[in-house]
C-alpha cells in the first residue's frame, strides 16, 4: 500500500500517542519521543512496524509521541494514521485487528 499524503492520529493527552504518518524512501522509519522510551520503547515500535508492515505499508516515516499509551491504543491509532494516509478510510482494515 502507498502512502498518498501525511496523515495524523491520536492526541497528546495522557494515555494517548499521536501517530503521524508521511511517505518514506525504502523502510519504516520510526521517530519515538516518549518518557518511557527507555522501558517500553522497543515494544511501541514494534507494534507500530508489525501493524504498518501487516496493512501492506513497507515505506514510511512515522512520528510517534507517546504518553504512555497501552499497545490496543498504539494499533489503533497507527491504523487509523495508515488509513488516512492511503486514503482507504471507507475500507476499514478489520483483517489487521
Amino acid at each position: 500500500m502507498e502512502i498518498k499524503s501525511t496523515a495524523v492520529a491520536g492526541t497528546l493527552e495522557s494515555s494517548d500517542i499521536q501517530i503521524m504518518i508521511s511517505k518514506g524512501s525504502s523502510d519504516i522509519q520510526i521517530d519515538l519521543e516518549s518518557d518511557v522510551k527507555k522501558e517500553f520503547g522497543k515494544q511501541i515500535n514494534q507494534v507500530i512496524s508489525s501493524t504498518l508492515q501487516k496493512m501492506g505499508i513497507t515505506a514510511a516515516k512515522v512520528k510517534a509521541v507517546d504518553k504512555g499509551a497501552l499497545d490496543c491504543v498504539i494499533k489503533a491509532r497507527t491504523i487509523a494514521a495508515a488509513q488516512r494516509a492511503t486514503k482507504t478510510t471507507d475500507k476499514p482494515a478489520w483483517e489487521v485487528l
